[in-house]
């Protein structure tokens, strides 16, 4: 089983140097997905080993993703770990989503243990979203929200992955998860609790956007 690590990046330049190097301590193969960054994110990234493959403008996280996918699975390989550049996530933590490596489709690291520490607007939004997730996708899921996760390549050959926005990831759990598809869910240490600080998500427009994305996966539709 080839497992590689998918990293997308925007504007990350003084932390994804040390999330690559940690990263490809736990796993050979790290991919980095600098998302027209006007920084050097590229730059670092590579300077720390990792491939890098850059978009000229700025098209969003899940595209960014999903070029990552096309790139990786068209290689081989059997999984693909995703986590974020800011170092909110441990890369240290991988090993607990490889445990479910040929037992479920996708693993999520959830953060749901942490949730007290986050800021209170983190972590009203983390719980509502979750709870109206977990609806549209016929699972109680306590954390969608992470990023943090293992997709296995069936989970992505069937469910799709063709939001390019923070949609994405809220939007492919609910496929997967009525498609029948293994949607499992392990508790991860994080770097800090609440990544606000070095997030791009913009709190309106973005939560919008995952309500249309959840409610188009949930009733059939696919973007």
């Amino acid at each position: 089983m080839r497992i590689a690590v998918a990293i997308p990046a925007y504007q990350a330049v003084h932390s994804i140097g040390s999330v690559v190097e940690r990263s490809l301590a736990m796993l050979p193969d790290v991919l980095v997905i600098d998302d027209g960054s006007t920084d050097a994110t590229g730059g670092a990234a590579r300077a720390a080993g990792a491939e890098v493959h850059s978009f000229p403008a700025n098209r969003g996280k899940g595209a960014g993703l999903g070029a990552a996918f096309s790139i990786l699975f068209s290689r081989g390989f059997t999984g693909v770990v995703t986590l974020d550049a800011d170092g909110q996530h441990l890369p240290e933590e991988i090993p607990k989503l490889l445990t479910f490596a040929g037992q479920a489709d996708l693993v999520l690291g959830t953060r749901d243990h942490l949730f007290a520490e986050m800021g209170t607007v983190r972590r009203f939004s983390n719980g509502l979203s979750s709870r109206g997730i977990s609806w549209a996708a016929g699972q109680s899921i306590s954390d969608v929200q992470t990023g943090f996760r293992l997709y296995m390549r069936e989970c992505i050959e069937r469910a799709g992955f063709t939001e390019t926005g923070f949609e994405a990831e809220s939007a492919v759990v609910v496929r997967a998860a009525r498609l029948g598809l293994r949607v499992v869910t392990t508790p991860v240490r994080l770097g800090k609790a609440d990544g606000r600080g070095t997030s791009h998500y913009r709190p309106i427009s973005d939560s919008l956007r995952i309500a249309a994305g959840v409610l188009r996966a949930r009733y059939g539709g696919v973007r």
